[in-house]
């Protein structure tokens, strides 16, 4: 994406300000929000780069003033929408009902509530390894130099902006995975490898960067070239 949500190396923010013994989560209804999700997920009614697809097409000032499940929530609403499991109309009568009545409780229907089924915890490695198939030969090699792609899709992409046009090193060839700019357009898994690629800090942020500092990015293979310069990083 090219907007305001790939936030990556910009400025103009201001400090980054931690929350002393910040909680977990802030309100009751994120905690719905994310039990929500987990679920919607589970059952593979909206895969996670659609779902990633649909924060990035919130309207720019929404996004910025937003907190970061009201980004979720606003997703899954966008992503159900369309997929036409839940209708815009549905979203603002069940939004208007609540507003009356902030206890309002919803009748249950003849299928079992979604809440009552359990949704399966994965972890870390167990989510990554859902998402590796089998696929083609890896081109690069740890070491290669390499340059990402200077390229800026209208869509869906983990192609970061700071990192289009920098030189980098594989560092360590991960495998084969889901290509997440096709999986968030219904487009198909269309698996390729992916790679860590390892860029200085000075290569992505020239002399403001700290000495010594690197930064590593998990990239797919067509967001790559070899870098043909011979100069490295």
């Amino acid at each position: 994406m090219n907007g305001p949500h790939d936030m990556g190396g910009m400025h103009g923010f201001g400090r980054v300000e931690p929350e002393a013994n910040e909680p977990v989560f802030h309100a009751d209804w994120e905690k719905t929000v994310i039990a929500a999700s987990g679920a919607i997920r589970s059952r593979n009614l909206v895969n996670i780069d659609e779902f990633r697809h649909a924060i990035e097409r919130m309207p720019p000032a929404e996004y910025l003033g937003s907190s970061y499940y009201a980004r979720w929530l606003n997703a899954l609403e966008r992503a159900l929408v369309e997929k036409g499991i839940l209708t815009a109309q549905e979203l603002s009568d069940r939004a208007a009902l609540l507003a009356a009545d902030p206890n309002y409780q919803p009748p249950q229907g003849p299928i079992p509530s979604l809440a009552e089924q359990p949704v399966p915890r994965l972890s870390a490695q167990t989510a990554r390894a859902a998402y590796e198939r089998e696929g083609p030969a890896p081109r690069f090699s740890v070491g290669d130099q390499v340059r990402a792609r200077n390229v800026h899709p209208t869509g869906h992409t983990r192609l970061p902006r700071y990192a289009r046009g920098k030189r980098g090193t594989i560092d360590q060839v991960r495998g084969v995975y889901v290509f997440p700019d096709a999986h968030a357009h219904g487009l198909g898994e269309q698996p390729q490898p992916l790679y860590t690629v390892q860029f200085t800090g000075r290569e992505l942020w020239g002399d403001s960067a700290e000495a010594r500092e690197a930064v590593h990015i998990d990239l797919w293979e067509s967001y790559l070239e070899l870098d043909l310069t011979g100069n490295g990083q």
